[in-house]
């Protein structure tokens, strides 16, 4: 499958907060959907902008982020009314954000309290905040504000989620182009550090809602993403065979979990203190860091 010819819809959220899972809740998202030439030029764009009302008040220090009083979001609809709207945008899209995992979990939260479950089931996640990261590596600063300058891209009125949005997706075509980016979806997940599904089967299989789980072993039926440890310890395991020690698991699983775990997760223990049991490791969570990236 060729990446840019799927639809490619780059997305911002702004929030009354850092943490959906105490209650903090979105006041704006949007999205930026784009069709690209054969050259891979932008050859469309569309933006699709939403201010809902959160149901609680905006703090103050949130309000000084992104200029969203209590006044601008009173009268509109809650999230709730515009959810399927946008979980369509991104359902089976190659999807672009800057800190995904901070939008990934405000959004994720807000389809749950809408009842369309946690997250839809796009194609690729891409985060141009890990790509500034991989090809800008002597970089000071790695903040959108920071990746617009040294692409020369034009960003106003940041933190406000469509102009963010635009931004990114603008970003992300310019990377993609100054840095070769590979045709295919598998090669452009090694290229720019972008989540795809697993290899599927026999080890992990994806059930009808779109979740990972483990086919097999004591963690049979269970979301894998639930189990980082485990994961972590499936990149090392090995075992016996025909009278000598082999990989457990087949090598592109293992390159899939280290991408995974690398991009979404971090390690409480140093690496030399890691044994080969599942119970030795220690996976933090994703955690997002600002409002807007």
């Amino acid at each position: 499958m060729r990446w840019r010819e799927l639809p490619i819809v780059a997305f911002d959220t702004e929030t009354t907060g850092f943490a959906p899972e105490e209650g903090h809740r979105v006041i704006e998202v949007a999205a930026v959907s784009l069709r690209l030439d054969p050259s891979g030029r932008i050859a469309q764009l569309r933006r699709h902008e939403w201010l809902v009302n959160p149901g609680i008040p905006i703090p103050r220090e949130s309000t000084e982020v992104h200029h969203i009083t209590n006044d601008d979001v009173a009268g509109k609809p809650p999230f709730a009314d515009v959810a399927s709207e946008v979980w369509k945008l991104l359902d089976g899209a190659l999807i672009v954000a800057h800190n995904l995992p901070f939008d990934k979990r405000h959004l994720g939260c807000e389809f749950t309290t809408a009842g369309l479950g946690s997250w839809p089931q796009p194609a690729a996640e891409a985060d141009t905040l890990d790509m500034s990261h991989k090809f800008h590596r002597e970089a000071k600063g790695h903040k959108l504000g920071d990746l617009c300058k040294r692409l020369e891209i034009q960003l106003e009125e940041a933190h406000r989620a469509g102009n963010d949005a635009e931004a990114c997706a603008r970003c992300f075509v310019t990377l993609a182009d100054r840095f070769s980016a590979p045709e295919t979806v598998p090669e452009l997940a090694e290229w720019g550090d972008v989540i795809v599904d697993p290899p599927l089967g026999t080890f992990i299989m994806k059930d009808a809602d779109g979740t990972l789980r483990f086919a097999g072993g004591p963690q049979d039926g269970e979301p894998a993403l639930n189990h980082p440890g485990v994961l972590a310890w499936m990149t090392m395991a090995r075992e016996r065979k025909d009278g000598r020690w082999d990989w457990r698991y087949p090598q592109d699983l293992r390159c899939w979990i280290d991408r995974y775990l690398r991009l979404r997760a971090s390690g409480n223990f140093p690496q030399a203190m890691k044994g080969f049991g599942p119970a030795e490791w220690g996976i933090d969570p994703p955690l997002g860091h600002g409002f807007a990236g």
